[in-house]
Parts: C-alpha cells; sequence; structure tokens
C-alpha cells in the first residue's frame, strides 16, 4: 500500500494540463454497449477506476484497441470499444463492487440487450447512496426488475429478440436532488427505447451533456441536456462515433486549491472555465484570481488556459454545496483545507453527502481549527498547517490532505493514497513537475524505517 510523502512550503509555479474528466468517461465507455459499432473516445484519464470499468467491459464483451496496459507507459488517452459478443450480461461483484460507477453499465445493457444482470455496486465511504431512483426510472421505462443474491435483474418488455423497452415520462428526483449516474443510465436506456421519454429533474452536470453529445453522435436524438428536463425520441440503433471527453472540472478545482494554498503562480490548460462558476465565484470572494490567457476570441470556455494567482491574505467565505450549477461536493475537502488558511472564520455546509467529512479529523492533526456540528463545519482560519501522519479515507478527502501538506510546515505523510489514484492521473509527478515536493513511497518500507 502506497502513501505520499510531502514536505510543505514549496510554491507551485508552471504549467499543467487538466486531464479529461473522469465522471465523464465513465459512463460514456459505459455507453458502447449500446452498439456494436466502434466507439472512439479521447482524453481518458489512466485511473484505478477506469482500468476497473474496462475489466468489466471486457467481460461484457467489448473488445478494446488501444488499452493503457498494452502500451509503455505513454498512453494518450485514446481507446476503441466496439461490442463483439452480448452473450453475457451479469456484471459481476468481484469487480462492481470497487467501483459504484458500474451501476452505469445497467441502462446500456438492459436497451440494448433485453436484459443486465448487475451487482450492487460498491464505492468509497462518504455517505449513503442508494440505486433506487435509477431503478424507479428504468421501470417508468417498462423494465421489470427483481433483486437476486445481491444482483440487479433487469428485463425489458417482450419475448425473445423482441424485447424493447417503451418511453415513458420519468421523474429523477430525490432527497438530495437529481442523481448523476442515474440520468446517464435512464437517457441512455431512453435512446433505444420505443417512442419518446421525457426525463423530468434530470442532473444538469456538464458529464451529462458531454455523454448526451456522445450519443448524438452516435445517431441519438436528445435535446435538453444540461437543463432539468431533457427529451429523448427513441431510435432502432446507434452507431459508431468518435469523442474527446470534457476536461476534469474536479481536477481543475483541486489544482486551483493548490496553487492558491502554495501561493504560487500556475497555469493550467485545458481548463473547464464554463463548467466551474460557482467554484470560480466562491474562489474570487476568497482572493483567489483565475484569469483565462490569450485572445477573447480564442478562448474556448470549456478548454482554457487559466492563470491561477492569489492575494497576500485569503478571506474566509460562506459555501454549501449543492446540484449542478452549484458548488460542487467532490470539492469541498479541497475548499476547506484552502480555509484553514483564510483570515477569519469560514462556513462549509454539506447538502449532498451530510457525512461527507472524513477529513475534518485528519486535517485537525495537523493543526487546523474546525467545529462541526451535524452538516456544517465552521473554518477558523490558522496562521500554518503542521505536517503530520494522516489517513486519507476517501478519493476527494485525499486531495485535501494532499493540498493540506503542500501548504504544511515540515513533513506530511498521506496514508492509503490507493483512493487518490481513483480520480488522478499520477497527482504526485504532475505536482513534482510544478514545484512540489511529493513522493510516493511504500509505506510498509515506510513504517519499517520509522521504527528503526
Amino acid at each position: 500500500m502506497d502513501a505520499f510523502v510531502i514536505e510543505g512550503g514549496a510554491r507551485l509555479e508552471g504549467r499543467l494540463r487538466v486531464k479529461g474528466s473522469k465522471n465523464a468517461a465513465l459512463p460514456l465507455l459505459a455507453a458502447a454497449l449500446l452498439t456494436d459499432e466502434p466507439v472512439t473516445l479521447q482524453d481518458i484519464p489512466d485511473l484505478a477506476d477506469i482500468r476497473n470499468m474496462l475489466r468489466l467491459l471486457e467481460e461484457l464483451g467489448v473488445e478494446l484497441d488501444g488499452k493503457p496496459e498494452d502500451t509503455d507507459g505513454d498512453w494518450d488517452g485514446t481507446l476503441t470499444l466496439r461490442t463483439s459478443d452480448e452473450a453475457s450480461s451479469h456484471a459481476r461483484y468481484e469487480i462492481v463492487r470497487t467501483m459504484r460507477a458500474s451501476i452505469c453499465t445497467l441502462g446500456p445493457m438492459l436497451a440494448r440487450r433485453g436484459e443486465a444482470r448487475i451487482s450492487m455496486p460498491g464505492g468509497c465511504a462518504i455517505g449513503d447512496r442508494p440505486v433506487d431512483i435509477h431503478l424507479r426510472g428504468l421501470r417508468a421505462l417498462g423494465a421489470e426488475i427483481t433483486l437476486d443474491g445481491g444482483d440487479i435483474v433487469a428485463t425489458a418488455p417482450g419475448a425473445g429478440d423482441r424485447r424493447r423497452l417503451r418511453g415513458g415520462q420519468v421523474f429523477l428526483g430525490g432527497p438530495s436532488g437529481p442523481t448523476v449516474l442515474g440520468t446517464a443510465n435512464v437517457m441512455s436506456a431512453a435512446a433505444l427505447a420505443e417512442g419518446a421519454t421525457v426525463i423530468e429533474s434530470a442532473a444538469c452536470e456538464p458529464e451529462i451533456v458531454d455523454l448526451a453529445n456522445l450519443l448524438n453522435a452516435m445517431g441519438a436524438r436528445i435535446e435538453g441536456a444540461g437543463s432539468p428536463r431533457i427529451r429523448v425520441t427513441g431510435v432502432e440503433s446507434l452507431g459508431a462515433a468518435r469523442h474527446r471527453v470534457m476536461p476534469d472540472r474536479i481536477e481543475a478545482g483541486t489544482l486551483i486549491c493548490a496553487a492558491a494554498m502554495t501561493n504560487g503562480d500556475l497555469t493550467l490548460e485545458n481548463c473547464p472555465l464554463d463548467a466551474l462558476m460557482a467554484v470560480s465565484d466562491r474562489l474570487a470572494h476568497v482572493g483567489v484570481r483565475v484569469e483565462a490567457v490569450g485572445p477573447a476570441s480564442a478562448i474556448d470556455p470549456m478548454r482554457a488556459s487559466v492563470r491561477v494567482t492569489c492575494e497576500r491574505t485569503l478571506r474566509p467565505v460562506e459555501i454549501t454545496t449543492q446540484p449542478h450549477p452549484g458548488f460542487p461536493t467532490d470539492l469541498q475537502a479541497q475548499f476547506m483545507a484552502l480555509l484553514c488558511l483564510a483570515d477569519g472564520n469560514s462556513v462549509i455546509t454539506e447538502r449532498i453527502f451530510p457525512e461527507r467529512f472524513l477529513h475534518v479529523a485528519e486535517l485537525s492533526r495537523m493543526g487546523a481549527q474546525l467545529f462541526r456540528q451535524g452538516s456544517t463545519v465552521v473554518v477558523t482560519g490558522v496562521k500554518e498547517l503542521v505536517g503530520a501522519p494522516v489517513m486519507a479515507s476517501d478519493l476527494r478527502a485525499s486531495a485535501g490532505l494532499v493540498l493540506a501538506g503542500l501548504a504544511a510546515r515540515g513533513t506530511t505523510v498521506v496514508n492509503r493514497v490507493y483512493h487518490l489514484d481513483r480520480g488522478y492521473e499520477k497527482l504526485e509527478e504532475r505536482l513534482a513537475s510544478v514545484g512540489a515536493r511529493v513522493s510516493r513511497v511504500d509505506a510498509a518500507k515506510l513504517d519499517a524505517a520509522v521504527r528503526l
């Protein structure tokens, strides 16, 4: 098991390119199940979750051309997928338990093959995330769904080769707002359903827009993606397409916070500014400047180059996580680390996953002054954080702890960084390239050295 050793206090300066979005890439990969023609995706990040999804797709009969492990460590993020065998529609527990996004194979398999069997998904411990809304949406399209031995078993109406979902009215609202993967599942399934589907209270995340763009390139008829109401007119079949994955807005936000916490001067290429408006608003209040560079006429708001700098004194703010276009829950931990160094009291309220505060205790070990009351944390800024051994508990908490270590005085050891590898490609190498003093080590060897 690996750990990061970070010597804090180094200023980040230079250029980095934001990788393709993990949260967009996973349902895009699953969309290859909707056709037997080739689907080529570019800018796929090389992450643990991506590799697990590719293993799952291979088990489901998808041929892969250009897998990252087939190269000599210099993968360009381009992959062609083609479904050649539809005999197996069972997503087994052994793979599904490693990542929650496996559930997004359910809708495409059900729509294309008329049946699907998928183990109840796993994931990291950030709170309860039931899949009942996914199943409710698929039932609205005529699917019969049962639970057998821990597996979700879904069947389209009809018999034999004539099984096909039917368009319908689907409401996807839940207690914490719309479900992103649920919207991806239902939208993908509706693309091959008979008739028209209206998805109400759909997730508005840009990752849903990215999926709709791919599906439309494959021949689907989808309107309204990015709004709370999506209209899908089902088609008989989908075909080949080529698509570039959108940049990762969560990685971009993480790197922006890293620059700010180290008083750095960082230029980010391929930055999805248009998907970060709520984040940019809070950053401006804190005193972090994120400025697009280059001629205004040439700036693509979803793939901009931006320069990140900050004022000498960071200001406190109030943040409430919300569904898009609100402030993203996946940047809550990173902003908490940033606000630990602000001059005053900040208030962070978590409305998506109220228990997503496992990083609070670990930041406190580094000298942060944090007071939690239910779904709210009051952050009292301190003059400095102090390096310490800390334990990563989930993907985004891991990133928050790494950021704290970059800014802290002394040495920070972040254990269990396998969480981090699920969402950030070679983060330690990329941070080191812009001045960070960070290295990946074997945690067991590190513990042995400490004992000596």
